[in-house]
């Protein structure tokens, strides 16, 4: 496909036809559909008796278990992966190799190499197709707002920060064999659950430096951790806390920001409205000035449709989309340095992890007690 995109609905093919297509992608892609700006032509699932009732249900054209089949055929302008982190990749490459934007659910993929790779598959012009992923909580009203206000000082410095996902999930949740699993769910709560609210931390605090993290597995009989813990300084000097837990009975989701000139937060659970953000001024600013704060404009809920209108949008006018390249890689780098910094009892520092590094190619490192049972690390170990 060419750089030029025409006004005509971009040809979408969704590919995964579980729960979060259903629950969140699809009906973000209907809604714009019916604003003209998308039309779904293609489903694919590897389950075909799915992929058919999926099709059959919401009026899409094209059923198909074979996605590279159905990106020759369909030739689709954009493909959406509802699909597992372990094979994100490999159908990102396809996509982008077969002409079409992507639109990648989270997490992004497995490791830095893998997210690399995908990127060394885009054709390199910021017009041409690229990959991006679902991050949809940078693209609320009240999160533009709160980064506009951060980003053009308004609240002063951003001196402390805490970050927090503390969720709850039970032995049931974790009996679904591919949970749980290094290989097949990315990590733990660091990458799976936590990650929304990591990435909004990152989209509003800007460039983070270093980093030292603590993980622990505690109750689940799982591969990987199910909490974590981390200090992060950031590049102005800045310093946060982050914690990520499947453990919590009390669930929340939280974001608190303290500047020079007023304390920022966010508290939800799954997505916020304006009404879950709070600014409180600091001793001595003005009234209207914090009433200017507070109004965070017509209130847009974080949502996948918030931020595939965006999506759209950029991809219409030649634009790198916010989640896209390096816009996304910078998430998944601090999740792969929060578990390089726990398994080695070490700081680790932005840049740190590439080519070489154990942790670049595995989350886990092959670090012992955390690398998967049979690996070459654990039969060294053993």
């Amino acid at each position: 496909m060419s750089s030029h995109v025409s006004p005509a609905p971009l040809r979408t093919a969704v590919v995964g036809t579980g729960s979060i297509a259903r629950s969140s992608h699809l009906p973000a892609l209907r809604r714009l559909a019916a604003d003209g700006e998308v039309e779904i032509v293609a489903a694919v699932d590897v389950n075909g008796e799915a992929v058919r009732a999926f099709a059959d249900e919401f009026g899409i054209p094209h059923a198909s278990t074979d996605l590279d089949a159905t990106l020759a055929r369909v030739r689709p302008d954009l493909v959406v992966l509802c699909t597992p982190p372990s094979v994100h990749r490999e159908q990102s490459v396809a996509a982008l190799r077969a002409g079409a934007w992507v639109w990648c659910e989270k997490p992004p993929c497995p490791s830095l190499a893998d997210y690399d790779a995908v990127g060394a598959a885009e054709p390199g012009d910021d017009a041409a197709p690229y990959a991006s992923i679902v991050f949809q909580h940078r693209f609320g009203s009240a999160a533009r707002h709160v980064r506009a206000l951060l980003r053009g000082g308004a609240l002063g410095r951003p001196l402390v920060a805490h970050c927090q996902t503390t969720w709850y999930r039970d032995r049931a949740y974790y009996a679904v064999p591919w949970r749980g699993r290094w290989a097949t769910e990315g990590g733990g709560p660091a990458m799976g659950h936590g990650i929304h609210q990591t990435d909004l931390l990152l989209d509003l605090m800007g460039p983070w430096t270093e980093l030292r993290g603590m993980a622990a597995r505690l109750v689940h009989d799982v591969e990987t951790e199910d909490v974590s813990t981390a200090l992060v300084r950031f590049a102005d000097g800045a310093v946060a806390t982050l914690v990520n837990s499947v453990l919590s009975p009390d669930e929340v989701s939280r974001i608190r920001i303290d500047c020079e000139l007023a304390t920022v937060e966010v508290t939800h659970l799954y997505g916020y409205r304006n009404a879950d953000w709070r600014i409180t001024p600091a001793p001595g600013v003005p009234e209207e000035t914090a009433a200017a704060w507070r109004d965070f404009g017509v209130d847009e809920p974080s949502s996948h449709l918030a931020q595939l209108r965006v999506l759209v949008d950029d991809i219409r006018n030649g634009r790198r989309h916010a989640t896209s390249g390096a816009g996304g890689r910078r998430t998944l780098e601090l999740v792969t340095a929060l578990y390089k910094s726990a398994f080695t009892d070490t700081t680790v520092r932005a840049g740190d992890i590439g080519p070489g590094d154990p942790y670049y190619t595995e989350l886990h490192g092959g670090a012992p007690g955390w690398a998967p049972a049979g690996t070459p690390e654990e039969e060294d170990q053993a």
